[in-house]
């Protein structure tokens, strides 16, 4: 038996298939994997995201300790509940983590950072507050819930206080407010608009049960990660990892050059790559042939070398099979992709597929 979030005997209330990631008993799905994705994509529904991990850093030092922690630059932020994506890299580039960072002020900053990666995270974060006077707090008595879909904000007001919806009737994207108890994100990882809700692990039965009495239905990992697919947003552990530099998983825009006095780590490591010729790039695929694209496979460039699927499914949004691809620079309007044995010819589009309903491609 793994770990259990706050919300597990909501999970098996539901008759969800619980199964083990990353070491949590976590629900892969509820019944059906495609009518939950496509739940998200026309309705709402929830997904119980409290395995991730909640690191409150405060301090004088704060704002300064966390400018050479991220690639990302939180001199950005001067609005109380702004967020930043960003990735988290080490002396040589690599990946560490990509997070969510939130400002509440130049002293106090929320972060959410990936399940699988909580204790290497926390780990590094203090280490590097070695020099700083920074406080580095995991939360462990919060659980996490985010409500995803277009009509995801109408359904989660219905059962907010009045404070809480006076709070966030006006907030936009990627902001939070902290009301009453509960940290209401305008964020998610779906490619839908929604929130992301922290708030007491006592208080994560009440929540689970007010979303489902004004119908917003549970879903799984297996339909988080196809949404998240079609949205074109990275997974740790395939698009990055500790070897992948950010600027090989689409996330350049998330990595900020000015000032060029700033010394966040990682970034001599990243100034050398951007000097060479012969790097990688992340791209999206859509298949023109037969098949389902899965993680891991080749990936043939004409005349210029070759590339790795690194996440792939069929898209049920598109019914077409999609995938995000690591390879060379020069890739242009189509490769080869070897599927059991044969070449199918494949697509190069941006890699976003699916958003706000909508598709991209």
């Amino acid at each position: 038996m793994g770990q259990q979030t706050p919300f597990y005997q909501n999970h098996c209330d539901c008759n969800a298939k619980i199964v083990d990631f990353g070491g949590w008993d976590m629900p892969l799905h509820y019944g059906s994997q495609i009518e939950e994705h496509h739940i998200v994509r026309q309705d709402a529904g929830m997904f119980d995201v409290s395995h991730m991990t909640v690191i409150d850093v405060t301090g004088e030092q704060a704002k300064s300790y966390l400018q050479y922690l991220l690639a990302n630059d939180v001199d950005k932020l001067t609005q109380s509940g702004k967020a930043l994506y960003s990735g988290m890299l080490n002396q040589q580039g690599g990946v560490i983590d990509d997070l969510i960072v939130y400002f509440i002020s130049p002293t106090n900053y929320r972060i959410v950072v990936n399940a699988s990666t909580r204790q290497k995270d926390v780990d590094w974060m203090k280490l590097q507050a070695t020099n700083f006077n920074v406080t580095i707090d995991e939360k462990t008595d919060y659980a996490m819930l985010a409500i995803q879909g277009p009509n995801a904000r109408q359904k989660t007001h219905q059962i907010l206080s009045s404070n809480q919806q006076d709070a966030v009737s006006n907030m936009n994207v990627f902001f939070a407010v902290d009301c009453e108890g509960y940290f209401i994100a305008r964020t998610g990882y779906t490619g839908e608009d929604g929130y992301e809700i922290i708030l007491p692990a006592k208080d994560a039965n009440k929540l689970w049960k007010k979303l489902l009495n004004v119908g917003v239905k549970p879903c799984g990992l297996g339909a988080r990660d196809t949404l998240r697919l079609e949205a074109g947003m990275n997974l740790y552990g395939n698009e990055l990892n500790e070897t992948t530099s950010p600027l090989a998983a689409n996330m350049n825009w998330c990595i900020a050059w000015q000032p060029n006095d700033r010394q966040f780590i990682g970034r001599d490591a990243l100034l050398a790559e951007k000097q060479q010729s012969n790097g990688n790039k992340l791209v999206g695929l859509v298949l023109q042939g037969r098949g389902v694209i899965r993680a891991q496979m080749k990936v043939i460039i004409e005349g210029i070398g070759e590339g790795i699927t690194t996440s792939g499914t069929m898209s049920p949004s598109l019914k077409k099979s999609i995938a995000l691809a690591r390879v060379p620079v020069e890739t242009t309007d189509t490769v080869l992709i070897e599927i059991r044995g044969k070449l199918i010819p494949a697509k190069v589009v941006k890699p976003s597929f699916v958003r706000n309903g909508k598709a991209l491609v």
